[in-house]
């Protein structure tokens, strides 16, 4: 067989996956409490990163709404998988979040995807700012100060984490390859042409803007049982809707798996920087994102993309050479 049939894309991608999903299915196994949990932190971020790139990277509207359908999936689940009060198993309760999340996206969507550019922005930000204010207001009024949720293994919350990743990963494959998709990056492209090309530009966008929320919510279920206690402070954080932002632009929105690798490189070079230089390690941090924006602007993935042809280039030389001197030899 030619080696350079093993660096075609889809097979390349596909094998690559295989080898990642085995390695973190069977993680439990024989990694420390350490790792489990550092790789379910790259886990959630991951969902919430691609989460966002199912809709922003099509469409290029920019949200900044993350942190509010992340809290709504973790108060969700602090309502229904509370300590005292359990009203669901935790697998519905994960689903509940995601599908409050759906409806809460799709009611805001239905408002909102009118606007565009900085507008919408400012919109999504204000929205979780909205929300947390909103929810503190009513918690008081009732005479809550945050909320306790019954604990779970932390190998429980880590497959949970990882079916909801992979099952945003197959919506987002199918998603792109589907007509839905191409609606999607004709509105990208060009809004007003694909609206004249028949495509029901608004509820295109709120129907991408829901989906991606259920992840979200999903993943917030799921994480509220990790940190134990949930508040409306904790709950909608600005962390949860500007990280996953930075992290898939690290790398690379054009492909599905960019913000996937920019999960992983980011936590890493995160967590050296912080140890190696804890007084500066924000200012290398921005160093680093402002070369990467500049030089790398389609992300890790876009480097890997502009390799892969030389690669395939010198695997076909190598084992061009290797079967030549073997017939020589013969």
């Amino acid at each position: 067989m030619d080696m350079t049939t093993l660096l075609r894309p889809r097979k390349l991608a596909a094998g690559f996956l295989f080898l990642i999903l085995v390695f973190l299915a069977t993680l439990p196994l024989y990694g420390s409490g350490y790792y489990i949990g550092l790789v379910g932190h790259m886990l959630m971020y991951a969902t919430l990163g691609m989460s966002w790139a199912m809709f922003s990277g099509p469409t290029g509207y920019v949200s900044l709404g993350t942190a509010a359908f992340f809290g709504v999936g973790m108060y969700t689940s602090a309502i229904l998988f509370g300590k005292g009060h359990q009203l669901l198993p935790l697998p519905a309760v994960v689903a509940a979040g995601g599908l409050v999340s759906f409806i809460f996206a799709l009611l805001v969507g239905l408002v909102t995807l009118r606007v565009r550019g900085v507008y919408f922005i400012i919109f999504t930000l204000g929205l979780t700012i909205l929300t947390k204010e909103l929810l503190q207001v009513w918690e008081y009024s009732i005479g809550v100060r945050g909320r306790y949720l019954i604990p779970v293994s932390s190998e429980t919350l880590y497959y949970l984490l990882l079916s909801i990743l992979v099952a945003m990963l197959l919506a987002a494959y199918f998603m792109r390859r589907s007509r839905y998709g191409l609606a999607l990056l004709s509105i990208g492209g060009n809004e007003e042409a694909a609206a004249h090309m028949g495509v029901n530009t608004t509820m295109s966008k709120v129907m991408a803007f829901a989906m991606s929320a259920f992840f979200m919510g999903a993943a917030g279920a799921t994480w509220a049982p990790k940190l134990a206690y949930v508040d409306p402070v904790v709950a909608f954080s600005l962390h949860y809707s500007f990280l996953p932002v930075l992290m898939a632009i690290f790398g690379g929105i054009a492909q599905l798996y960019g913000p996937l690798i920019g999960t992983v490189a980011f936590t890493y070079l995160e967590i050296t920087l912080r140890q190696s230089y804890p007084y500066v390690y924000m200012l290398l941090f921005g160093i680093i994102m402002i070369v990467v924006v500049l030089f790398l602007p389609g992300g890790l993935a876009g480097l890997i993309e502009r390799g892969r042809p030389r690669l395939r280039k010198l695997i076909s030389k190598l084992w061009k050479g290797g079967q030549a001197e073997q017939h020589a030899n013969t």
